[in-house]
């Protein structure tokens, strides 16, 4: 056992910067309390990552794994931004590629506890070795929840065959809810829920590792949404720990976090967003994200004169941007955004109100969560084939940042402030988090 009760605590994230992040971040905090963190991805990816301070340094062990060859994955590719969305599918097998050097490391650095999302594989290996496994979330429980047991996750459903399917509140919600996906965004989402072919569906990932690991750990509170937490320890047999919102401890870090957003509009959308903001006739500061990365090929650009005819009022900005001390300036009446839960919390800690267009995965049952708490508006759309119009935009961004209709969500952003920016709650969720771990690791004596 570790000495004086500090912990050994190994983290395994999946190969997306949107995950990774929000990993380091969990990462530091254990790390303030002098418990010793190996944080484990593949050698770009860790040479990528913020830089730590100096009293961290010594507690937070970056451990680099070579990436395996996979035909089809290009060269250096190893985080979902280096490559086309068709190619994800390499890097997963690249990733579960990395069993053996897991078990390993592993046995080398002998952790109390070791975590993961996507390695549906590593509890399993983990019970061989005598190592406690977790599973964190950096999905909302409210995300979780919705795709019901780990059975249903790993076999599906005989009432869930279809996207439409998926739009219907799931018959293990019992509580009253509007929280249900749109089919536009059902079938978006759809072979990741399902799979294809040989590929692995993530929900069979995550259900695999929620079933065969010892703690649930969740990016959430009780404070927020405590009906979600209570369903998750319904839906399995085992304990579900929420650890915080995780808002953010370091800008320095934090602000390189929204340079790994992978939510880009098609052309058509990016048109109808930049008519709306038009519109508005409100002052925006705009940071556009024209390519994912290096992999995408498909550049979009604003409408012709758009920037000329909004010079004055409104900043497009193209490069990588401080979104963090952006949103905590205090001319910053509201927040356009995509609802991906890293740049919530960014939001809500500084009380700015939402306004919601999602693109992607979590994104739709986040808004659906924020609109039915009041906190976030969602830009009207068709629901079948997710369409809106620049009138749509700018009528939802005049009703919630200038309208008395809005006011609502105006006060319950600054309410969501005390809850998001809390560093005395997020303590409280880190340590009572930490007295489970320490209370529950295998005796190595």
């Amino acid at each position: 056992m570790a000495d004086n009760g500090k912990l050994r605590i190994a983290m395994f994230p999946w190969l997306a910067f949107g995950h990774m992040i929000p990993w380091l971040e969990l990462s530091k905090l254990i790390a303030q309390r002098g418990h010793q963190i190996f944080f484990i991805s593949t050698p770009r990816n860790i040479d990528r990552l913020p830089k730590l301070s100096p009293e961290l340094a010594s507690s937070i062990h970056f451990v680099k794994l070579p990436m395996p060859h996979v035909d089809n994955l290009p060269e250096n590719a190893e985080a979902t931004t280096d490559i086309s969305y068709e190619q994800v599918w390499y890097l997963k097998q690249a990733f579960d590629s990395l069993q053996q050097p897991m078990k390993e490391l592993l046995q080398s650095v002998a952790p109390d506890w070791v975590f993961t999302d996507f390695a549906f594989w590593l509890p399993d290996l983990a019970r061989q070795l005598r190592i406690r496994s977790g599973f964190f979330s950096i999905f909302t429980a409210a995300v979780l929840g919705y795709f019901g047991p780990s059975s249903v996750m790993i076999n599906g459903d005989d009432d869930l065959n279809t996207p439409e399917d998926y739009t219907r509140i799931p018959k293990w919600i019992r509580f009253p809810t509007t929280v249900a996906i749109c089919l536009f965004e059902a079938r978006k989402i759809f072979h990741l829920i399902k799979g294809d072919g040989s590929n692995v569906s993530d929900l069979h990932r995550f259900g695999h590792a929620i079933q065969n690991c010892d703690v649930i750990a969740v990016r959430s509170c009780m404070d927020f949404e405590p009906e979600w937490l209570n369903l998750l320890a319904e839906l399995h047999p085992k304990p579900v720990i929420p650890v915080g919102q995780l808002p953010t401890t370091d800008n320095d870090a934090e602000e390189e976090t929204d340079s790994w957003s992978e939510a880009k509009p098609s052309q058509e959308e990016l048109n109808e967003i930049a008519l709306g903001l038009e519109l508005s006739g409100l002052p925006f500061f705009w940071v556009l994200k024209k390519r994912l990365g290096p992999a995408d090929s498909d550049l979009i650009e604003l409408p012709d004169g758009f920037e000329e005819r909004t010079k004055g009022r409104g900043i497009v900005c193209t490069f990588w941007a401080p979104q963090l001390k952006i949103l905590a300036h205090g001319s910053v009446g509201g927040f356009l955004t995509h609802s991906g839960w890293s740049s919530v919390v960014e939001a809500l800690q500084f009380g700015r109100a939402l306004i919601i267009l999602t693109f992607y995965a979590d994104q739709c049952i986040n808004a659906k969560v924020l609109e039915e708490k009041k906190v976030g508006y969602l830009i009207p759309r068709n629901e079948v084939d997710g369409s809106f119009t620049s009138n749509a935009v700018a009528e939802s961004l005049k009703l919630v940042l200038v309208d008395e209709e809005g006011k609502i969500y105006r006060d319950k952003a600054q309410e969501m402030r005390g809850l998001f920016g809390d560093r005395d709650r997020q303590d409280w969720y880190l340590n009572n988090f930490l007295i489970y771990l320490k209370t529950n690791r295998f005796d190595k004596e």
